[in-house]
């Protein structure tokens, strides 16, 4: 999988909310809960699906809000299996929340 043009990445996140680029290789995202454990309920979903897509993403657990960071390490970068992965976290918590 080929890591994508700067040009595409601000493209593709100009479409999703609350992701950020950070450090030029990665794309950061902290979600809020209403409760701890629904927090750790998002994450334990979030480790199964990146398990099926194998690519796994850094997960920082801050009480009720849990960021989540991705990159492709094997290119070096922000690939579409990236954008993927923040998609379907995003699917995630609207489920468990709502909303986005």
């Amino acid at each position: 999988m080929a890591k994508l043009t700067d040009e595409r990445i601000q493209e593709l996140l100009e479409t999703r909310q609350g992701w950020t680029r950070k450090d030029g290789k990665w794309l950061v995202k902290k979600f809020r809960f209403p409760l701890y454990m629904k927090g750790i309920e998002f994450v334990q979903q979030t480790a199964m699906t990146a398990e099926a897509l194998n690519h796994h993403p850094m997960i920082a657990i801050e009480y009720k809000v849990v960021t989540i960071s991705v990159t492709t390490w094997s290119e070096g970068g922000i690939t579409a299996l990236d954008f993927e992965l923040i998609d379907r976290c995003d699917k995630l918590h609207g489920s468990m929340c709502g909303s986005d």
